[in-house]
């Protein structure tokens, strides 16, 4: 059976000591929402590489990339197993350069949410922020066989991520128009199927410099969006907000 790929949005590290918020929610039925895969590649907006890397570490480390937060996060730890053999396959498909490299907040809050077990092997492909989301839509296309052999391609990032204009502390504050708009483009377009439009994001979707002031937290929907093959489309998993505009919504795609 072919695996679908996905996109979650993870939110701030704060989210999994966080019981009472949506996506937390949906993220802890995630596993159950997907068959379960033989390997997860994790595909995270907090690897930044100027050239694709894929880790080929054996037993990752939980990387608590983050400062300033309660002692309880830094506790938190993912014990999965990595996937040498399966990442140097990965690097022969994509041209990546291998790399020793634990799990960052962005693989490892969904992954603990999601397979709390820790007993699914995971590893970590970068993204490179100075590339167009036309490269990591064409790096996703090189990972397409990877899903008849059972492995979920899991893109972490955020739906909408502008950190500066944050209603810090507002959970509940109804979305600002601005994300809103933003994030109802992307649902269609993913709905769609409308790689050409998620490529040239930047011209084709509202407010996508307010959405986006940088793109490596979009960037791993495309490598996601890339991993299903062509003439795939997706649905969301689920769409919520918090924060003012922070949008949590998570998608898959076949």
């Amino acid at each position: 059976m072919s695996m679908p790929t996905v996109f979650v949005s993870h939110g701030s590290p704060m989210l999994y000591l966080e019981p009472d918020l949506p996506a937390r929610a949906f993220l802890s039925t995630l596993g159950s929402l997907v068959p379960k895969p033989k390997a997860i590649l994790a595909v995270s907006a907090h690897w930044n590489t100027e050239r694709p890397e894929v880790s080929l570490t054996a037993r990752p480390e939980t990387i608590h990339d983050f400062y300033g937060f309660p002692d309880a996060l830094y506790k938190l730890h993912y014990d999965a197993p990595g996937a040498p053999a399966l990442a140097r396959r990965v690097a022969g498909m994509t041209g990546a350069q291998p790399a020793e490299y634990g799990l960052d907040h962005g693989a490892w809050v969904p992954a603990m949410l999601g397979w709390p077990d820790a007993d699914i092997p995971i590893f970590q492909l970068s993204v490179q922020p100075y590339m167009s989301p036309a490269h990591h839509l064409e790096l996703g296309r090189k990972l397409t066989a990877l899903r008849d052999e059972g492995v979920l391609v899991m893109g972490s990032g955020s739906a909408t991520h502008n950190l500066r204009r944050l209603v810090r502390g507002a959970h509940d504050t109804k979305p600002e128009p601005w994300a809103k708009a933003f994030d109802d483009w992307l649902a269609a377009t993913v709905e769609k199927g409308d790689a050409a439009a998620l490529a040239n994001y930047r011209s084709e979707a509202p407010n996508a410099k307010d959405a986006h002031p940088t793109d490596e937290h979009f960037l791993p929907l495309h490598v996601a969006f890339g991993a299903a093959g062509e003439g795939a489309t997706g649905r969301a998993l689920h769409r919520s907000f918090t924060s003012g505009n922070l949008s949590m919504a998570s998608y898959v795609f076949a």
